[in-house]
């Protein structure tokens, strides 16, 4: 699977269309639609289920230098009452903000990101190390370790700083039970 066919896919979910479209003209800084959406929604289409099959959320994220909560919430606020309408939970994160809660909430370090792609390689699969966004001719797609696994089905670990087993394993899990034809790596597999 290429960068085009992996985005013609993901992109036969309305919902990632829509988002795209609407980020684009919003103009949130260094906004992305990111993660599972992207990649369950691929599976989906290799799989024949509907489209939006297992999909829990979609998750933006995006760069804006005022780490403060009340900002964060306000853009939080803003994308729910857009995104209302397509009867989805969306998870709008403000990159630039993770290091000041994630390590309370996971019990794990964080360090300040610099952009949003800096928080997709975070990610606890590679498979899901994957970020979409409109541009005005096209669109970027951010996929540092490819598609292949994605094509493939297979979930494999993440070695980022903030790696948690047992977290991996829960979403392995879940997602093993939606997908049975994924093959999920152990969460001590090398690279």
């Amino acid at each position: 699977m290429n960068r085009d066919q992996f985005l013609a896919a993901a992109l036969r979910n309305p919902v990632d269309a829509a988002i795209a479209d609407e980020l684009f003209g919003l103009a949130l800084p260094d906004a992305w639609i990111v993660s599972g959406c992207l990649v369950q929604t691929v599976w989906n289409a290799l799989t024949n289920r509907a489209i939006d099959y297992g999909i829990n959320d979609y998750d933006i994220f995006y760069f804006d230098p005022d780490t403060s909560w009340e900002a964060e919430d306000r853009i939080i606020r803003r994308l729910q009452d857009t995104f209302a309408r397509l009867n989805v939970t969306v998870e709008p994160r403000n990159q630039a903000r993770v290091h000041l809660w994630y390590p309370e909430k996971h019990g794990l370090p964080y360090p300040p990101l610099a952009c949003s792609t800096d928080g997709i390689d975070r990610f606890l699969t590679r498979n899901t190390r994957i970020g979409i966004r409109r541009t005005p001719d096209s669109y970027d797609v951010y996929a540092p370790d490819g598609f292949d696994d994605v094509a493939g089905m297979i979930v494999r670990p993440n070695r980022a700083a903030n790696f948690s087993p047992v977290n991996y394993e829960t979403k392995a899990a879940r997602w093993k039970k939606l997908w049975p034809e994924i093959r999920v790596l152990p969460a001590d597999a090398a690279p």
